[in-house]
């Protein structure tokens, strides 16, 4: 499928392409003339489950064909070859470990953090812990640290992050974190590979490398002599003396590009070597591109700003801000229905929409304005367990141990879907309607097992199903 080359494959696709067609598209233009089962020996890595299931829609449409094996890179890991390495640690159970290692310093040393941060810490923990391990990054590089001329603040941090040295070494190959053992799989696929190279094509598509056990399988993927990696997004319009300063993490990390840079610095390539995955792939709006390319300059360039901006022409800007539309919204509120209103529209008009958002509340506040017409958003992010059915229901039902019990509590636990859920849900409902009625007229505060199951002898005598289900709340509530 590959000429061979010496250096490194690596392929770029710019800004604004879809790349899953043009993904598909480059391995139809590179799989023509070829005998059909060549498409069956073709193997993909995606960084998604939605790109995945993108690509196979694609497949899906035709010509009919044998498929190429379409896997996500978190999917390395569940390989019948890598069941002799350890499974992964539980993140609960490895918190819940560093909650007692805390709670033993915080008792040696009061002054060092309060009680009540004792979780936020533990979780802070175990996130530096996962990020240092994804890129193989061991407590000595913390050891080396020179806090000297520092606050005494810095040095106490050190001691506190020696916690995390007893979770690495023997301790990280006998019980590694997920991230760990991730990186594990990447090392041993690749001594693998560096033994015995596939002979089938191998594709990375579609992830920048943010986590260092992904950057590292990228790595070893595009110097197979049939590996690419097919980098998406990737900036064509920035100058090479801005790539050669985000190799700088502390100038350029927090740049888009970034990675990119550092994973050509790390495969001795340059931006020009990267040709395109398919010679005519264009990007969607090229004057859009340039101008994101120079907005997004590295902070120590921002004078770029003046240079490069008087270049852009009134025609150019016209075109980069082509079909955009400015909303300033008075509130939150306000932003989300604006935003709800336009997926909606977009929806009956059959047209594709998305929003990209880092702000999760805004995200929920759009899809529950979209739920009141029926539209139901696919959130790739999925719905926190705590906002889910069971996971309110869980939440109202704690509640009631850590606070009197009041009538509007008990009015939302008898509506909840998952209270009485049977068959019998249809009486459940009649019967919880009639006893809100009787709440706002009688104007009981603070219901208790007596008042239900009195209400039931006195209003509604001889109605025994009635007498049964107030018996039955009754048992419940003195439970509490």
């Amino acid at each position: 499928m590959f000429e061979p080359q010496e250096r490194a494959r690596v392929f770029a696709t710019p800004l604004g392409v879809d790349l899953p067609r043009a993904l598909v598209d480059g391995l139809v233009k590179r799989l023509a003339g070829q005998a059909p089962e060549s498409w069956a020996r073709v193997e993909i890595y995606v960084s998604t489950r939605r790109m995945q299931r993108r690509i196979q829609a694609i497949l899906a449409e035709g010509p009919a064909r044998l498929l190429p094996r379409i896997r996500t890179i978190s999917d390395l890991g569940r390989e019948v070859s890598f069941s002799d390495l350890p499974a992964p640690v539980s993140p609960l159970r490895r918190r819940l470990e560093l909650t007692r290692l805390i709670t033993a310093l915080l008792t040696k040393q009061p002054d060092l953090a309060p009680r009540a941060a004792l979780f936020d810490l533990a979780d802070s923990l175990a996130g530096l812990m996962d990020e240092m391990q994804g890129e193989g990054v061991g407590p000595e590089r913390l050891q080396k640290i020179d806090v000297a001329n520092h606050s005494a603040y810095w040095a106490r941090s050190l001691q506190f992050l020696e916690i995390v040295e007893h979770y690495f070494g023997e301790t990280r190959a006998r019980e590694p974190d997920a991230e760990a053992r991730q990186r594990l799989v990447v090392e041993h696929l690749a001594k693998r590979w560096k033994a015995a190279p596939p002979a089938h094509p191998v594709i990375v598509a579609g992830s920048t490398g943010s986590r260092g056990a992904t950057a590292l399988f990228m790595q070893t993927v595009a110097q197979l002599p049939q590996g690419a990696v097919v980098l998406p997004g990737f900036d064509t319009d920035l100058p090479m003396p801005v790539w050669e300063r985000l190799r700088d993490p502390i100038e350029g990390e927090d740049h888009p590009q970034f990675r990119f840079a550092r994973l050509l610095e790390t495969l001795k390539l340059t931006p020009a070597d990267l040709p395109l995955w398919a010679p005519d792939l264009a990007p969607h709006n090229t004057a859009r591109n340039r101008l994101v390319s120079l907005a997004l300059r590295p902070a120590p360039v921002t004078d770029q700003w003046l240079s490069d901006g008087a270049r852009i022409s009134r025609e150019m800007l016209e075109q980069a801000c082509k079909d955009l539309t400015l909303i300033e919204a008075p509130s939150p509120r306000a932003e989300a229905t604006a935003i709800a209103l336009r997926l909606r529209e977009a929806v009956e008009d059959g047209q594709v929409a998305a929003l990209i958002s880092p702000d999760r509340m805004l995200t929920r506040q759009v899809s529950a304005a979209l739920a009141r017409w029926d539209v139901e958003a696919d959130d790739s992010a999925g719905q926190p367990l705590a906002l889910s059915a069971p996971g309110r229901f869980l939440r109202h039902v704690a509640e009631l141990f850590s606070h009197k019990l009041t009538a509007t509590a008990l009015l939302v636990l008898l509506k909840h879907p998952l209270t009485a859920s049977g068959a019998a849900r249809g009486d459940h409902l009649r019967f919880s309607r009639d006893r809100e009625l009787e709440v706002l007229r009688a104007g009981l505060p603070f219901p208790t097992g007596d008042d239900l199951t009195g209400w039931s002898r006195e209003k509604h005598a001889g109605d025994d199903e009635r007498l049964a289900w107030a018996t039955w709340l009754a048992g419940l509530i003195a439970g509490l």
